[in-house]
């Protein structure tokens, strides 16, 4: 049996970059389960996974567009240090939650400080980033139709 659109399936992954440096695996924890085809992962994973058989390995390489996208340069911003709360000690990598309007929230991360101000971005971590995937196939359920 091999994996069709709309099935549930349990994989094992390891996430690399291109250098080979691990930025996220399942190996120790339980399978990611997810439906194919109703973008519950990205794209290019959602892809990779199509046709494959139980107990099946491969590696596959998603660039940015079957991914998190490219970095979008309108998401990258200045705040000035004085606007952020007083007992916040901003770092560089460190994740805030920015609110942007009244019901507008955004996961930024800080990418600079300086003395005036603090440069946020509010791209997701792996944007503009090709991502290598190795997935072993353990488990499909097939969508029973009536």
């Amino acid at each position: 049996m091999q994996v069709k659109h709309s099935d549930t399936v349990r994989v094992h992954y390891t996430g690399k970059f291109t250098d080979g440096e691990i930025f996220d695996s399942s190996i120790g924890r339980e399978p990611l389960e997810f439906v194919v085809g109703q973008g519950m992962v990205i794209a290019g994973f959602d892809a990779a996974v199509m046709d494959m058989a139980v107990g099946e390995s491969k590696t596959v390489n998603i660039a940015p567009e079957q991914g998190y996208g490219h970095a979008n340069p309108n998401l990258i911003f200045a705040v000035p240090r004085a606007e952020l709360p007083s007992d916040l000690q901003p770092e560089v990598g460190m994740q805030l939650t920015a609110h942007m309007g009244e019901d507008d929230v955004m996961m930024v991360i800080i990418k600079d400080v300086t003395p005036d101000e603090v440069i946020l971005d509010g791209n997701h971590p792996l944007a503009g980033e090709t991502l290598v995937f190795e997935i072993k196939l353990e488990h499909i359920q097939s969508r029973i139709i009536s």
